[in-house]
């Protein structure tokens, strides 16, 4: 812009200073001409035409050629009394408009600019930050891994909402080799707790005690080959070819792999499209057991999938859960009856907790929870 400004009042400053004067009001008019035609182009073009537009419009481009002649009719008055050359004037005339339609056009994205500034800050400031938790350096003590998983009065509240209690006061205890089942309506905490286990996040007050260590279930990176995904993240030649079949085994995935043309080769497709939810599912159990965990969590591993996917899958998790601690957070209270102890949240804080038989003889909270959702598929 400053480039063409100077053209002009190089070769003529008088025409230069009329320019420099109008053409601004040029830069608005481009600016709202670029916006309605991004408008007319986006998802809501329909919205976007109407009176109120087109009047805009219509102005913008009507301004623009008043603007262009009025430069002209002094252009002209230059070249009869000051000696102005007319290749001089359409130097100035052009080189004024063309920095005007620069600014005007960058005038247009200035609102992007300012969104992508902002965003831009808020990920290095992140880079910045030193998080209090290592999660790659390999110093210390490393205990040996029991199974146990317990949470002492512990207090919680998201950063995000940091007025809004999640926990209160929360304690619970799986031995090694139990299966606890968190069950609860929506919000009341129960997949804060699994983010605890994970540390992904650490309690305000209480102790979080949990040999657990990452091993997600449901990984939404898939790799070409059913083979690949179940070995994901393994050094190459670690396991065998038998015990990758026996994990898909207890996954209830072998006999459908074998029945594929191209067996445990098959390509899996792009984020796994090639394969049902179910299919998706059992593949990742078997990603999971292939690592022998002593911990497993699991977070709604059957909310999103059909009756028939379900059984399927629940018949795999009955045969991951052997041997090994789990905690499972559950909405379809039909899946963790057979679960060492159910444990009721509510409000952030555990209300009732025995066997599946043990609590629907107590008929307090969990006897209700069955009771809605038996209402709701009668319905």
């Amino acid at each position: 812009m400053g480039c063409g400004v100077a053209i002009g009042f190089y070769f003529g400053w008088q025409m230069a200073l009329l320019t420099a004067a109008i053409f601004p009001l040029s830069a608005v008019g481009q600016t709202l001409q670029l916006k309605y035609i991004r408008g007319r182009a986006a998802a809501d073009a329909k919205e976007m035409e109407n009176s109120g537009q087109g009047l805009c419009y219509g102005f913008s481009c009507g301004l623009q050629y008043f603007l262009m002649a009025a430069s002209f009719r002094f252009g002209g008055w230059l070249v009869v009394v000051e000696s102005l050359t007319p290749i001089n004037v359409l130097r100035v005339l052009f080189a004024c408009s063309f920095a005007a339609g620069g600014l005007g056009y960058a005038a247009a994205y200035f609102p992007e600019y300012v969104r992508a500034t902002f965003a831009a800050g808020l990920i290095f400031n992140m880079l910045k930050e030193e998080p209090l938790i290592d999660g790659v350096t390999t110093n210390g003590k490393k205990p040996s891994i029991t199974g146990a998983v317990v949470l002492k009065n512990v207090h919680f509240k998201y950063p995000q909402r940091s007025d809004v209690p999640v926990l209160c006061g929360l304690n619970m205890e799986v031995n090694p080799g139990e299966t606890l089942a968190l069950v609860g309506l929506s919000g009341c905490g129960k997949s804060t707790v699994i983010s605890l286990l994970e540390r992904m996040y650490d309690p305000m007050e209480g102790v979080v005690v949990s040999c657990a260590h990452r091993k997600w279930l449901y990984v939404l990176t898939w790799r070409e080959g059913l083979i690949d995904n179940i070995v994901y993240g393994l050094p190459s030649g670690s396991v065998s070819d038998e015990e990758i079949h026996d994990a898909a085994r207890r996954a209830n995935i072998h006999k459908f792999i074998t029945e594929l043309p191209d067996g445990y080769n098959t390509r899996a497709g792009e984020g796994g499209t090639q394969l049902s939810g179910g299919q998706k599912q059992r593949i990742a159990i078997a990603r999971a057991l292939i690592r022998n965990p002593k911990i497993l969590l699991l977070d709604e591993a059957t909310s999103a999938l059909d009756t028939e996917s379900e059984k399927l899958v629940q018949a795999a998790l009955d045969k991951a859960s052997e041997g090994r601690t789990c905690v499972i957070v559950a909405h379809r209270l039909s899946t963790i009856v057979n679960a060492s102890c159910i444990a009721v949240v509510k409000d952030g804080n555990i209300v009732e907790k025995g066997t599946h038989q043990e609590l629907m003889q107590a008929k307090g909270a969990y006897w209700a929870l069955t009771q809605n959702q038996s209402t709701a598929a009668a319905i």
